[in-house]
């Protein structure tokens, strides 16, 4: 990899509650608008693998929202590891499992290969906090691990065809500031790019509030 390594990082303050469940605030503000986006473009059953799972939050809150979605979450930052266990263990069911140790720039994915095919890959706010490598190993598992038909769900800020909303590059310019590597990826020029590679397929593009975006890709 040309790129230079980035540990895991929060943008924002996370409080630690019962039992060591984390909570992101960002999460709080954006799970009922992701669950809606799930009903209506992703799925509401089958095998969900979450890479860069964060506080868990996410796996939580749309487990109990379909009770048809098995769900596993993946991570290689020890805190946010330690926040998924104790999600799982505070479900109420046995639909959330993990976590899997996963860096999803490498080309194998460990135990997550051995128990492909999944029906959705989830990846919430992570790619604009990764390397380019990162970003592009993403859509190579997807590729893999991805029964056809299968979908990968993205959401974060982006930028469309080279313009960038202000608020969304002040961010971007803050992020390489904190590392080079980082920053608010292009949807049209650099994102879509790795998907055809993959054999995904754009679905939809979803506005999101706060100059986000939901982006559902299909499996061919």
């Amino acid at each position: 990899m040309s790129e230079t390594p980035a540990k895991p990082v929060a943008l924002e303050t996370r409080e630690t509650g019962d039992h060591g469940r984390r909570f992101s605030p960002s999460v709080a503000r954006n799970r009922e608008p992701i669950r809606d986006v799930f009903a209506a473009h992703v799925a509401t059953t089958g095998r969900v693998l979450e890479v860069a799972s964060g506080t868990g939050e996410h796996g939580a809150f749309l487990t109990d929202a379909f009770d048809g979605l098995n769900w596993t979450y993946s991570d290689i930052d020890p805190a946010s590891l330690d926040s998924q266990r104790a999600w799982v263990n505070a479900a109420g069911h046995d639909r959330l499992k993990g976590p899997l140790v996963l860096d999803a720039s490498m080309a194998d994915w460990g135990v997550a290969e051995s128990v492909r095919p999944w029906d959705v890959l989830v990846s919430i706010n992570m790619i604009h906090i990764a390397p380019m490598a990162a970003v592009e190993g993403l859509f190579a598992g997807a590729g893999r691990l991805l029964r056809p038909g299968g979908r990968l769900f993205l959401y974060g800020p982006y930028g469309r065809e080279g313009v960038m909303a202000p608020s969304n590059a002040r961010f971007s310019e803050d992020l390489k500031q904190r590392n080079p590597a980082w920053g608010v990826r292009d949807l049209d020029q650099e994102v879509l790019p790795l998907a055809s590679l993959a054999s995904l397929v754009l679905l939809d593009v979803v506005v999101m509030p706060a100059n986000n975006l939901s982006v559902i890709f299909e499996r061919a």
